[in-house]
């Protein structure tokens, strides 16, 4: 349809969809005051689901006492050191699957036998291989975080246009370069991608194992307050790690905005 003046309106704008932080705001706003104004209407029992008031005093008295860092630093601890350990090992050897043909096929003869299995249910051997303590733990996630990393990695390698990889190697390119210039940068949304699936289950199997055998961590603390029927503490965890997911979220859409600014 024309415009009065002549000219043709643009349509080929495409799909590009923005965040928008103040709607996301917005919307866990309104969903906190919906559950406040349940609990005070009585629609929602106080004992077994605590008013979002009694969660934040909670919280708060944690905070004062200091009770929520030291669980929190220990699990911020074990989150960090599995996950990166995790996706180094991972995007490594998803970069050589997705470039080598005498990588590609052990590899995914791997992957495809044990990403199936729960990692949480090899808590047990990794207890017994690596003790009590943190070795477990943290092996517990990098596992988890490793097999999403390759396959996800090697999926994006695998869209690098091959034309600008011939191109790099025509002009004699080192293969280091190649990597660092061409593969890395085109496989970069995919990999990026990957960090949030991966980051999710860094935390959910940090919470599990951390249940099964720790005596710091938030997932320790939940399990404690719900032995001992202490949902205002339950919930007060539960929201820590909510928090804990967000932060993730922003760090990770973050490093998107810089590192994807060519999209």
């Amino acid at each position: 349809m024309r415009r009065l003046d002549g000219s043709v309106p643009f349509r080929g704008g495409g799909f590009h969809p923005r965040e928008r932080w103040i709607a996301g705001a917005a919307t866990l706003c309104v969903l906190i005051a919906f559950w406040q104004f349940g609990t005070w209407a009585g629609f929602l029992p106080t004992l077994f689901l605590p008013s979002p008031v009694a969660i934040a005093v909670t919280l708060w008295r944690l905070t004062v006492t200091g009770v929520l860092w030291q669980h929190l630093s220990a699990s911020l601890a074990r989150l960090l050191i599995g996950w990166f350990a995790g996706t180094f090992f991972g995007m490594a050897t998803g970069i050589a699957a997705g470039l080598w043909s005498v990588t590609r096929s052990p590899v995914m003869a791997v992957v495809s036998a044990l990403f199936p299995i729960p990692k949480i249910a090899l808590v047990p051997l990794f207890i017994i291989w690596f003790g009590i303590g943190e070795g477990s733990k943290i092996a517990t996630i990098g596992l988890g975080v490793f097999f999403p990393t390759v396959i996800a990695t090697m999926g994006g390698v695998d869209n690098v246009p091959r034309g600008l990889i011939r191109m790099g190697q025509s002009f004699g390119l080192p293969t280091t370069t190649i990597i660092r210039s061409i593969i890395l940068p085109g496989a970069a949304p995919a990999i990026l991608n990957g960090f949030r699936v991966t980051a999710s289950i860094a935390i959910v199997l940090l919470v599990a194992a951390e249940m099964i055998g720790a005596e710091q961590g938030i997932g320790a603390f939940v399990l404690s307050a719900g032995n001992l029927y202490d949902t205002d503490a339950l919930l007060a965890g539960i929201v820590v790690l909510s928090v804990l997911g967000l932060v993730v979220a922003g760090l990770i859409g973050a490093l998107e905005r810089v590192l994807l600014r060519w999209r």
